[in-house]
C-alpha cells in the first residue's frame, strides 16, 4: 500500500503551482500585459475587499471586467470556432445530483486544451490568476483533472440547461459569450452554502428550506463561483434561443487529495455509468 507523505504532498502541490504559471505557452499578441493593465484600472486595492466580501457571502460574484471587451470579444470568436469543429450533443440525467438533466452541445475540455493557444494562454495569466486569488482568499491550483479544466456549452432547444449541481472543484471562472433575453430562460439560479453528498445530494430539500437566488446575464458577462459549495443550475430554456459559454475551472489545496470515481463525468465521454438516458 502507497502512503503519501507531507513531503510528497508540498511537491505535488509545488508542481501544480508551477506548471500553471510557468506552462510554455506563447503570449499571442501581448495577451498579459493587456490583463494586467485592464486589472489596474479596474481592481483598486480599495474595491478588491469589497468585491470579495460579497463573494465569501453569495459564492458568486459577476465581474464582466476582469478582461478587457477586446478579449471578451476574442473569446467569443473562439469559442464559435470550437464549437463549429469539436461540438458534441448531451442529453442525460445524473444521479449523481439527483437525476437533474444536462441537455446541451458542449466542447470537451481536451479538445479546448489541444486546439486553444488563447484560451490556455488566459488560463495560466498570472495577473489574472493574483487578482481571482484576492477576491477568493486563497491560491488557484490548475485543475486537478485535466478532463475538468474547461467546458464550452451551447444551449439552444427549447428544455436546455444545465440542471442542478455542484462543481467537483472549487472555483468556476463563466464567460457569458451569448445569452437571449430573460424572458427566454438561461438565467443562473444559486444556493450557497451548501454541500454534495454524491450518494444522497437532497437537491429538494435543499431548494426547500433556503432562498434561491437568480442572476440574469448580457452577452459579455463573465462571474467568479464557488462551484463547490454552490448548489446552481440554468433555468430551462423556454424556446429557441441560443446561449454560450465557457467555463474554466481550478481548484483549491484541499482539491488535491481529491480522488473522483463516481462515473459522472458526463462531459468528457458520451455516456457515463451514473447517466440516465432516455
Amino acid at each position: 500500500m502507497t502512503t503519501t507523505t507531507i513531503a510528497d504532498q508540498e511537491g505535488l502541490e509545488a508542481k501544480m503551482l508551477s506548471d500553471l504559471t510557468t506552462t510554455t505557452v506563447a503570449d499571442p499578441e501581448g495577451l498579459e500585459a493587456k490583463i494586467f493593465s485592464n486589472l489596474s484600472n479596474n481592481f483598486s486595492d480599495i474595491d478588491l475587499p469589497v468585491i470579495a466580501q460579497k463573494f465569501r457571502r453569495d459564492g458568486f460574484i459577476k465581474i464582466p471586467k476582469i478582461v478587457p471587451d477586446e478579449i471578451r470579444q476574442e473569446m467569443k470568436k473562439e469559442v464559435l470556432r470550437l464549437l463549429e469543429l469539436y461540438s458534441e450533443r448531451r442529453d442525460l440525467k445524473l444521479a449523481t445530483t439527483g437525476n437533474t438533466p444536462r441537455k446541451m452541445s458542449v466542447v470537451t475540455s481536451e479538445n479546448i486544451a489541444k486546439n486553444s493557444e488563447f484560451i490556455n494562454s488566459i488560463y495560466r495569466s498570472p495577473a489574472l490568476l493574483n487578482t481571482l486569488a484576492k477576491l477568493a482568499g486563497e491560491t488557484f491550483y490548475p485543475c486537478p483533472s485535466k478532463d475538468e479544466e474547461f467546458l464550452i456549452a451551447k444551449q439552444e432547444q427549447v428544455g436546455d440547461t444545465h440542471g442542478w449541481h455542484w462543481g467537483d472543484y472549487r472555483y468556476a471562472l463563466i464567460w457569458i459569450l451569448e445569452t437571449p433575453p430573460i424572458e427566454y430562460g438561461g438565467m443562473l439560479q444559486c444556493v450557497p452554502h451548501t454541500i454534495w453528498d454524491k450518494s444522497d445530494p437532497k437537491i429538494h430539500a435543499y431548494l426547500c428550506n433556503n432562498p434561491i437566488k437568480t442572476y440574469g446575464f448580457i452577452s459579455g458577462d463573465i462571474y467568479l463561483l464557488k462551484a463547490d459549495t454552490t448548489l446552481h443550475r440554468t433555468v430551462p430554456l423556454n424556446r429557441e434561443a441560443t446561449r454560450i459559454m465557457i467555463n474554466m475551472t481550478w481548484g483549491c489545496q484541499d482539491d488535491l487529495k481529491k480522488e473522483l470515481k463516481d462515473g459522472d463525468r458526463w462531459w468528457g465521454e458520451k455516456e457515463v455509468k451514473a447517466g440516465l438516458y432516455d
